[in-house]
């Protein structure tokens, strides 16, 4: 590991705190993350170049996928430029997400989709454990505005909108994302989950998107917050981005990597890569479960599911959110016989509860 890579991993180990002959063990300075109050996992413990405070690599938000090279800054010593607003003109955010036809629809429209959705068939009852395709916000400015938050938040960080995985000349061929490796287990969709999703991706296409906004923060960056009562149980969002093998992003700087398969074979492991191409998913905050109040403050489960042969990872909502409530998504530490980094540090997900 290189010198400077070195210098900001300096975490007491899990035997630091036990004296040494001859050491004055008071004398010693632990260094411990900000964010969660501990000092283990010393090796992805960062030390700002600055203030020379700890924050663990997976405690930030946005997480980083890997230790950095060079220097590194703490949220507070960084000084985040506020971004352009994207303009909130019609014709500027149909042509930026290729909506298929304009988006201030007329209400007599809106309602008449409304009615075909609930003649969908799909079963609202939770015990029966389905999924709801989400619901819009009915003013059709709202939805404007909140395609222009995204619209905002995509030219602020140089990524494509794209809300469908993608497989990049170079990366993984579309046939490598099988399901069958999946180590763990990976729910099959049913049919009436297969038909909510589908009609989110239906939605999104005609300029109907998720009742989000998303909002930049100077110390958090962009984060995103539910712009209308979100019901248990919903398809807030798929993760999309490049597909790409887990050995490939050992040294990626990105910070929005998210585990798609974990193989038995770490060689077949995948990731979503959205640094590139992206919704709103990589926008979403993580929730770092091993602090005392990340479960408390978690609303969306990242659940994995194979749809027609096909690994796909859904953000599903776990409780029902409030309008202007933070939405956060769980993120677990992958298991540590997983030989690279990126893995170790990039969300892990699970089944429902």
């Amino acid at each position: 590991m290189a010198a400077a890579t070195r210098k900001r991993t300096r975490a007491p180990s899990p035997n630091s705190h036990l004296p040494s002959s001859g050491d004055d063990a008071s004398s010693r300075s632990e260094i411990y993350c900000e964010e969660c109050g501990l000092g283990d996992s010393d090796e992805v413990l960062l030390l700002c170049d600055k203030c020379n405070r700890g924050f663990h690599t997976f405690c930030l938000r946005p997480i980083l996928p890997s230790v950095p090279n060079g220097s590194w800054f703490c949220p507070s010593c960084s000084l985040p430029k506020i971004p352009r607003q994207f303009p909130l003109v019609q014709t500027k955010i149909v042509d930026f997400f290729r909506i298929q036809r304009p988006l201030l629809g007329s209400e007599a429209a809106w309602r008449k989709q409304q009615k075909r959705r609930r003649a969908g068939g799909l079963v609202v009852a939770k015990k029966k454990r389905k999924l709801l395709p989400f619901s819009p916000s009915e003013d059709p400015k709202r939805r404007l505005a909140q395609m222009a938050s995204l619209a905002t938040a995509l030219t602020a960080t140089g990524t494509q909108f794209s809300d469908f995985l993608t497989y990049s000349p170079g990366m993984v061929p579309r046939s490598a994302n099988c399901p069958a490796l999946e180590r763990e287990g990976m729910q099959v969709i049913s049919k009436e989950d297969a038909e909510a999703l589908n009609m989110c991706k239906k939605m999104m296409e005609t300029g109907n998107c998720a009742p989000l906004m998303v909002i930049f923060d100077p110390k958090e960056g962009f984060t995103v917050e539910a712009d209308k009562f979100i019901k248990d149980l919903t398809i807030v969002a798929e993760y999309v981005g490049d597909v790409d093998y887990l050995k490939n992003r050992e040294h990626d700087d990105g910070d929005s990597m998210m585990t798609l398969l974990c193989a038995d074979d770490p060689a077949n492991s995948l990731v979503i890569c959205p640094n590139k191409r992206g919704n709103i998913a990589r926008f979403i905050s993580g929730i770092n479960n091993y602090s005392p109040s990340g479960k408390k403050k978690q609303n969306l489960k990242c659940v994995r599911f194979n749809v027609d042969g096909e690994s796909r990872v859904l953000l599903i909502a776990i409780r029902d959110i409030l309008e202007g409530c933070k939405i956060n998504c769980d993120t677990y530490l992958l298991p540590s016989n997983c030989s690279f980094l990126a893995c170790n540090i990039s969300f892990r997900t699970n089944h429902l509860p």
